[in-house]
């Protein structure tokens, strides 16, 4: 089982930039596909940005495409999210987890992004 743990949230106003990062225990996720997800206030979580194993394709919601990178480093068991552009819709709290549905290990405690306009 792996143990993931976010960090690097925070309040930022509108336009600025937040790089969160989600490292791994347990088990190694060199292996594994990884995405970023967020959950808003009164929301579904929603898929954010997806890595492959390698790092060699990403790919995004819509609503990121061109302000966020995911990027990861697999000697770390580490996956990143950098955000910039931030918006106020992009508030949530983000999580890390393997992208792939049967891959998923338990979701870890996110961490927090406000954005304030």
């Amino acid at each position: 089982q792996v143990q993931l743990v976010e960090s690097g949230g925070g309040l930022v106003q509108a336009g600025g930039s937040l790089r969160l990062s989600c490292a791994a225990s347990g088990r190694t996720i060199s292996g594994y596909d990884m995405a970023w997800f967020r959950q808003a206030p009164g929301k579904e979580r929603e898929f954010v940005a997806g890595i492959l194993y390698s790092g060699f394709s990403t790919d995004y919601a819509d609503s990121v495409k061109g302000r966020f990178t995911i990027s990861r480093d697999n000697a770390k068991e580490q996956v990143y999210l950098q955000m910039n552009s931030l918006k106020p819709e992009d508030t949530a709290v983000y999580y890390c987890n393997a992208k792939r549905l049967g891959s998923r290990w338990g979701w870890g405690q996110g961490t927090r992004v406000t954005v304030s306009s």
